[in-house]
């Protein structure tokens, strides 16, 4: 597409969401005018409702995108944008995914300026990963930009919540929304603990207590059930009407507590600082659940503990803020574990001792004991989250980023035994995948590599046997590089895995697996013309001495 001049993008459907915008309008103009002459009612809700929708269906079909010799241009309702060819560093997929499995994902063009600078264009949008129409207009854009710019990348880069080009102000917004709850709750532990005191030490009162006094000790009240009204539903109150509306009309409780009691039964209430507490029947005593300082204490550490993951989250993002937008960041996974691990110990000692912490020797055991198994899961979790780049796997294996395994730092040499170091005579299977579908890898079947006991296979299982493999063609595949995963490398990789590009007798070849056992499958692609060249050699001598 070097042939490229201009590149327009309109809204589709632009004509429907005309029609909805003004469609709108009249609604929320005929809800106006029918508030004005009758005066207020429901349909006033609905002329605000009509309104907004109105306004987006206009903003959509008013939004344009061009791109021409200039630069990128856009134009929405409200604003209007331009950007050089000579500001624009990048241009790059931003992927939105959708949060019900109903809604597709959102793919979107986003520019990268050179000051740093993120711009989102309203236009082209795509809801598929198969639109040739996205995909064309996406290559035009590139093409303009390599005419007339300078873009820093030689693919597309794709920003997805996975990669480190995604912001992380989010998730900083939910931990500190996470830590304000956990605080809260734990305002209200040390009252509640009062409370409890004050309950199991109160007695009843007598008639010389003043009334003052009252609402400290327990009052014993008198009553006979008129009926009982049982919800199916635990999130609704159930009742219990009183005969005579005394001493009150009625009472709220769960539906197993009213589901106790029945029409006609004399029961005793025991009232307390003006509530109702307990409700005494011949067969059969309700308690009203009132929460008490470990369940308000557990509370607290729940808000605290689910805080931890969102604060992790961001503190990968920091972490990987060197790497380029479009790689993806290790998963937070495992310090989702360590905090699993701490909430085995800390939610029972929140709910056992919510506020003797620092004076229960036991306790204080507890919590020491606990922070140091939190602390070995921390580290575990930092380390297990650590960037390991290519680079990083070259100074220990030989295999190289940039140029590919090549000769013997990239091999092995066969050994005069028949075996590799790869693994003797048996097969090893690793998780492994090839992303492009090839005639070893048809529609993407291969979830394992084997090597080791025969020739480098693709599996769709992890063995034992080499049922169902495919042999590898080694003698056509070059190793050009091996980097981390990107973003436009989908879903289906872990982002704990390193991608090998190679060259399949010309065409592009994606391997993805783990670093390790990917540089066991890089030695073996190889290490196979040595052991072909050995076997040959052999074979020769064997020749010559027979």
């Amino acid at each position: 597409m070097t042939d490229v001049r201009e590149v327009s993008c309109r809204p589709p459907g632009r004509r429907v969401l005309l029609f909805l915008a003004a469609l709108s309008a009249a609604g929320a103009g005929a809800a106006l005018v029918r508030a004005a002459y009758r005066g207020p009612d429901g349909w006033l809700g609905g002329g605000p409702l009509l309104g907004l929708l109105g306004l987006a269906a206009l903003h959509k079909a008013t939004a344009r995108v061009r791109a021409d010799t200039y630069g990128v241009h856009s134009w929405t309702l409200l604003r209007r944008r331009s950007v050089r060819w000579g500001d624009l560093a990048d241009l790059r997929v931003r992927l939105k995914y959708a949060n019900t499995p109903r809604v597709q994902d959102t793919r979107g063009v986003s520019l990268l300026l050179r000051d740093g600078r993120k711009l989102l264009l309203p236009l082209p949008r795509s809801r598929s990963y198969d639109d040739p129409d996205f995909d064309a207009k996406l290559d035009a854009f590139r093409a303009l930009h390599r005419l007339h710019g300078t873009p820093e990348s030689d693919h597309v880069p794709v920003v997805s919540y996975r990669t480190a080009g995604r912001g992380w102000a989010g998730s900083l917004a939910l931990c500190l929304l996470l830590l304000g709850g956990a605080g809260l709750a734990a305002w209200f532990v040390p009252s509640a603990a009062a409370g409890e005191r004050a309950w199991r030490s109160a007695t009843p009162c007598t008639a010389g207590t003043p009334a003052a006094d009252r609402d400290e000790c327990l009052t014993t009240l008198t009553a006979v059930i008129a009926r009982t009204d049982a919800t199916w539903s635990r999130n609704k109150s159930s009742w219990l009407y009183f005969v005579d509306g005394r001493p009150m009309d009625r009472l709220a409780v769960s539906s197993d507590g009213a589901k106790m009691f029945g029409p006609g039964d004399s029961v005793e209430l025991t009232v307390w600082r003006g509530e109702v507490r307990e409700v005494v029947g011949e067969r059969h005593v309700y308690r009203l659940h009132v929460p008490a300082s470990g369940e308000l204490a557990v509370v607290a550490a729940v808000c605290l503990l689910a805080a931890g993951h969102p604060a992790a989250r961001v503190l990968l993002r920091l972490r990987g803020r060197r790497l380029p937008d479009d790689e993806v960041l290790p998963s937070a996974l495992p310090f989702a574990g360590a905090l699993v691990g701490t909430a085995l110990w800390l939610l029972p000692l929140a709910y056992l001792h919510p506020t003797i912490l620092l004076t229960d020797p036991a306790a204080t055991t507890w919590a020491a004991t606990g922070s140091t198994a939190t602390l070995a899961f921390f580290v575990w979790a930092w380390r297990a989250t650590r960037v390991r780049t290519p680079g990083e796997i070259d100074a220990t294996t030989g295999v190289t980023g940039e140029t590919g395994v090549t000769g013997e730092a990239g091999g092995f040499a066969e050994k005069e035994t028949g075996e590799t170091e790869t693994g003797a005579e048996y097969d090893v299977f690793l998780a492994a995948r090839f992303l492009e579908h090839t005639d070893y890898n048809p529609y993407g079947f291969g979830t394992h590599v084997v090597l080791g006991g025969g020739p480098l296979a693709v599996t769709p299982h992890l063995g034992p046997g080499r049922f169902a493999a495919k042999p590898v063609p080694v003698e056509r595949l070059v190793v050009k590089g091996v980097r981390r995963v990107r973003g436009s490398d989908g879903d289906t990789v872990p982002s704990g895995w390193h991608m090998a590009e190679l060259d399949d007798a010309g065409t592009p070849v994606r391997l993805a697996a783990a670093p390790d056992d990917l540089t066991r499958i890089l030695r073996e692609l190889a290490s196979g013309p040595l052991r072909r060249e050995s076997r040959a050699s052999r074979s020769r001598r064997g020749g010559t001495r027979r």
